[in-house]
């Protein structure tokens, strides 16, 4: 069984680290410099970068920013946020990313998906899915959760993956700050349906939704933002909690 991944992220504007509720009404969380190192050297996982408001301000992600953390450390990074071409990914990848997160892009062009997995690798493409639950079902959402689809979630990440994605980084948008817990069914039914790691993301609060997370679904990594930022929950202690449970961690 594949050890499980305590994934920060750092949602960025105007090159700070923000953190919201369901996706707005956003504070200054810190210097997302500062916090990218004190991530490693905490024994992250990974780390995320999503600038959540390139697509809506319709600019390219910030690279100059990008290339600062990338050179602070030494983990896996992943950037997304306004990327829409094979050219802006090598680009990122020349600034130091590992891997890309593609969402509004991917829904309005699915060839990109392949586009870029055929260029860098599967491994290299992360589809990340923002998703609510809008009259019993759970729809698929872009341009930073502010426009709905009409797209099913569990059909798209089908045919993410299909395309040739190697991730999907799903948010449950109704659970996105609100420290509650993680959307596990929504979770569980993406995980059953394709071959490739899920990330959950939305509705950490505490160590025990971790475990929760990892005992009730196949999801392969749990990310979180501010329980992290504000340090209500430290990654080692975290990880030390989830090995006493006997969940295999990273």
């Amino acid at each position: 069984m594949l050890k499980k991944r305590i994934i920060p992220c750092l949602d960025i504007k105007n090159g700070r680290t923000v953190k919201g509720v369901n996706f707005v009404g956003l504070r200054d969380a810190g210097d997302p410099i500062d916090l990218a190192k004190r991530y490693v050297k905490e024994g992250a996982d990974e780390l995320v970068f999503l600038d959540i408001t390139a697509t809506i301000e319709e600019r390219k992600t910030l690279i100059q920013l990008v290339k600062r953390i990338a050179a602070a450390i030494n983990i896996p990074f992943t950037v997304g946020g306004g990327i829409q071409s094979v050219e802006q990914v090598a680009a990122l990848i020349t600034a130091g990313a590992d891997k890309v997160s593609i969402n509004s892009a991917a829904v309005k062009r699915p060839a990109l998906i392949q586009e870029i997995a055929d260029r860098f690798g599967s491994q290299c493409v992360v589809v990340a899915i923002d998703t609510k639950l809008v009259a019993g079902k759970w729809e698929v959402f872009v341009r930073g959760g502010r426009q709905g689809t009409a797209l099913e979630t569990t059909a798209w990440a089908v045919e993410v993956a299909r395309l040739g994605a190697g991730e999907i980084l799903l948010t449950s948008m109704n659970q996105d700050g609100t420290k509650a817990g993680f959307a596990l069914e929504i979770t569980q039914q993406v995980s059953e349906l394709v071959n490739i790691p899920v990330i959950a993301s939305g509705g950490a609060g505490k160590p025990t939704h971790f475990k929760t997370l990892f005992q009730k679904t196949e999801a392969s990594a749990g990310l979180a933002a501010s329980i992290f930022h504000d340090e209500e929950v430290a990654i080692p202690v975290l990880k030390n909690y989830l090995k006493k449970e006997k969940i295999a961690i990273r």
